[in-house]
């Protein structure tokens, strides 16, 4: 400080500035100050001017009225500044005792007189004292938005402003922001190398020191960079600076202001537009996978709204422009970046990855879709009251500081209660849905478990060397969050609000999702969250348990919502069996079970859960234009190796399964629901005697089956007469099928059908109109043929089409 002040007396006629800017932040320890001064007091340019400006308006008072009759407490009183008046106390002693020094001295006497209140000199006097305290914002540099980065060499810190700070958010006409630190201290968390204390805006070209920046430059970039005679131009403009291009890599050296102008300048010229379009990632002769992607690519370009956090995220953090436009033509997403090669490879990258989850999509859906949250019904509410406490720790905005202190701080606070402040975080400060095993878990089922080991020991390495995986026996596990989709959520200040908490934590950024891993080292253990964006949401259509299926939102303080709607008239599953069987530790697989699922399912029996009946093959439905679409079964799937498994055994051993799909027709299963319903009242005992039996086709069946189901219309006579024939011998519904000329390909229906009460018979009559009064279908048998038995339905939504096999011989 002292080099300041006697730049201040000598160079920059501002002696009396600095002299009582000393002052005041020789008795600072911390900002915390900064918060309580009104807002009157502050000044735009920083806490430096703020501070000085505190002073000042004690001082002019001082001067103004006679010594006995200045009262400090009476002034801070007047001017609301009551909580920082014993510092001012100390400020103002301070302040005397330099006064009297630089009255002694005749060579600084009329110096030390001369005030400027003008934050330029001031900045300069400042800048001669603190000149390694200097910080430019990492968003300027393309890079983090509230980051600041220290470029005086040795030393290459990332650092944040205080929160307490008047300068919330730095904006200058300069090309650059930077701010001047008088503190810089390390921070007890993770969030950045140090944090700055006291700081104030400067310009460039007050900086006169100098230093060297290195930028790193692809191939394109740097052939750029020469065919457009860049260098040469920033030479022209930036004479005093020393710019050299060597092996990929740019250096810059001079004054530290003209330094960081020229970068600024340079990068912006490297700008260049990138342009393409989201492609269908299957060839047309994969027919059921292109269709299906061509869809969903259908669905995005209706809603190309999904992509604006992701646009924000990319504006906010690297300067980097993204649009994204619907092709009405073709119903295609056409994409133009604006950036560095090497930023707008990036960005392709990243959607390149959510292609990638649209191909594993079966049916696009909104990012808001879902059930909405609500309470239980009164029956089972008066026995959960103990859920809705828990559910408004998360969601509950009323929730107070001391509130949050306590769980996390608390005698009683736990690494359940630690994770209910960061979901808390998320929900009510950010927008955020927290969703899956955290709701189950902990939020309806109250269910903890530790491993038999030190915490330090709970993370694991996992498939992804820079993500740890977390000990499988951890109740509750981890944090699933899905971030809004109507803004953009703002890493930097989620990371803020958990610094401000003291919450440890390290973040990896993934192309689709952050993940958090958070109290590393808290004697509590640790966990983890992921933070998932919107436009890969939408792509998220199934979900595999009941029980994983609930979500949390803010201001629903006792509410439970679903992710994915499972209530329609095909499954039926309501909120409160869904917290009944938490509570019973009991679930439903509601998809296939292939090798991704089995290992989740075995995970949930081992911790002494039980899974209820067979999975339930649960698929949104189709947009309003498409009757249905057809789902890719997994070969590891139950369903896929028994149908395989039956057709080789029945028709041959070199029977060549190609693709097994799975349809979901909504208005044929709401008719077939209807039918099964009908039929099982006229049964014994209600039971409508439901099959699951093979169907063989050719010529316009092949498509008009799956779209428009068994039409009797189209039912051909044969040796039972007409109707629709199935069989649970694939070899009798293999001799209905025809080879494709092209291919050789053939296709066969596995399906539910009610046969209710059957009418058996072992003679043709292909005179047959319906099964006679009483009875539901016909079981036909052979006499020559004794195991080719044939089951005939004829009304028209008595079966139902499940899954299409395509096959060769």
């Amino acid at each position: 400080m002292s080099k300041s002040v006697l730049s201040a007396l000598n160079e920059n006629k501002c002696g009396r500035d600095l002299i009582v800017l000393s002052s005041i932040l020789d008795v600072l320890n911390s900002p915390s100050m900064l918060k309580t001064i009104p807002t009157s007091l502050k000044k735009s340019e920083g806490d430096f001017m703020t501070v000085l400006n505190v002073m000042n308006e004690i001082l002019l008072i001082k001067k103004s009225v006679p010594a006995q009759q200045f009262k400090l407490s009476k002034i801070c009183q007047a001017k609301n500044l009551m909580a920082i008046a014993h510092i001012l106390k100390q400020a103002l002693r301070r302040y005397t005792n330099l006064e009297k020094l630089f009255n002694l001295s005749s060579e600084y006497r009329e110096k030390a007189q001369i005030s400027s209140n003008d934050w330029v000199s001031i900045a300069k006097s400042l800048l001669n004292g603190y000149r390694e305290n200097v910080f430019v914002s990492m968003r300027e540099l393309q890079g983090k938005t509230h980051l600041f980065t220290r470029y005086s060499p040795p030393k290459q810190d990332v650092a944040v402003l205080d929160l307490q700070s008047t300068l919330s958010r730095p904006i200058t006409s300069s090309p650059v922001s930077l701010v001047l630190a008088r503190d810089v201290r390390f921070s007890s968390s993770k969030r950045a190398e140090a944090v700055l204390l006291f700081v104030g805006e400067i310009k460039s070209q007050w900086i006169d020191y100098t230093f060297q920046r290195t930028i790193k430059l692809n191939e394109a970039e740097e052939k750029k960079f020469n065919s457009d005679n860049i260098l040469s131009a920033a030479k022209q403009i930036f004479p005093n600076i020393k710019i050299q291009l060597n092996k990929h890599s740019l250096s810059l050296e001079g004054s530290a202001g003209s330094v960081l102008d020229a970068e600024l300048d340079i990068l912006q010229q490297l700008v260049v537009e990138m342009k393409f379009t989201l492609k269908n990632a299957y060839e047309p002769n994969k027919k059921d996978d292109h269709e299906r992607m061509k869809r969903n690519l259908e669905g995005v370009s209706k809603m190309p709204f999904i992509f604006n956090p992701m646009k924000w995220r990319w504006e906010a953090e690297q300067q980097v422009e993204i649009s994204v436009s619907n092709n009405e033509i073709n119903d295609q997403c056409e994409i133009t970046i604006a950036g560095r090669d090497s930023q707008n490879k990036l960005v392709q990258k990243e959607l390149g990855s959510f292609i990638g989850w649209l191909t594993r999509c079966a049916v696009i859906r909104s990012p808001n879709a879902g059930v909405s949250p609500r309470i239980l019904k009164p029956a089972m509410r008066k026995t959960c009251l103990d859920i809705e406490e828990r559910i408004s720790h998360v969601t509950d905005v009323k929730r107070t500081s001391n509130e949050l202190w306590k769980s996390l701080n608390g005698s009683k606070a736990t690494r359940e209660t630690r994770m209910e402040v960061v979901a808390w975080i998320a929900v009510c400060q950010f927008d955020c849905r927290v969703e899956g095993g955290f709701v189950r878990d902990w939020i309806v089922g109250n269910y903890i478990a530790r491993p038999n080991k030190d915490p330090s020991a709970w993370l694991e390495p996992g498939p992804n060397p820079k993500i740890p995986a977390l000990n499988k026996d951890l109740v509750p596990s981890d944090l699933d969050c899905h971030l809004p989709s109507d803004k953009y959520f703002d890493i930097e200040k989620f990371l803020d609000s958990l610094h401000k908490y003291q919450i440890e934590y390290e973040v990896v950024r993934e192309a689709w999702r952050y993940v958090l891993i958070i109290d590393k080292t808290a004697k509590t253990g640790p966990f983890t969250m992921d933070l998932i964006e919107p436009h890969i949401v939408v792509t998220q259509d199934r979900i595999d348990l009941d029980v994983s299926n609930l979500s949390l939102e803010k201001d629903y303080t006792k509410e439970l919502g679903m992710r994915v709607d499972i209530t329609s008239k095909s499954y039926s599953i309501e909120l409160e069996a869904i917290v009944d069987n938490i509570k019973n530790k009991r679930f439903q697989v509601l998809r296939p079970i292939d090798d991704f699922l089995q290992p989740r399912i075995d995970k949930m029996k081992s911790r002494g859960w039980t899974q209820l009946g067979q999975p339930m093959h649960v698929i949104p439905n189709p947009p309003p234009k498409y009757p249905a679409v057809l789902v890719p079964l997994h070969e590891s799937t139950t369903a896929y190796i028994t149908v395989l498994t039956k057709m080789k055994s029945s028709i041959s051993n070199q029977v060549e399964v190609l693709s097994i799909v799975q349809i979901k027709n909504p208005s044929l299963e709401d008719a077939y629901l209807a039918t099964k319903q009908l039929i099982a009242k006229q049964c014994k005992g209600e039971n409508p005697n439901e099959r699951e039996l093979f169907h063989g086709t050719k010529d316009d069946g092949i498509d008009g089956i799956y779209k428009d189901g068994f039409d009797d219309q189209y039912c051909k006579e044969r040796k039972w007469g007409r109707g629709a024939y199935f069989s649970d011998n694939p070899n009798v519904s293999h001799r209905y099928t025809e080879a494709n000329s092209t291919d050789r390909t053939r296709i066969m229906y596995y399906n539910k059908v009610v046969l209710g009460k059957e009418f058996i018979i072992d003679e043709k009559d292909k005179d047959m109109i319906s099964a006679g009064q009483g009875y539901h279908s016909t079981h036909g048998k052979s006499s020559d043929k004794p195991n080719d038995i044939e089951y005939i339905v004829r009304r028209y939504a008595q079966a139902l089409p499940y899954l299409r096999i395509t096959y060769r011989e």
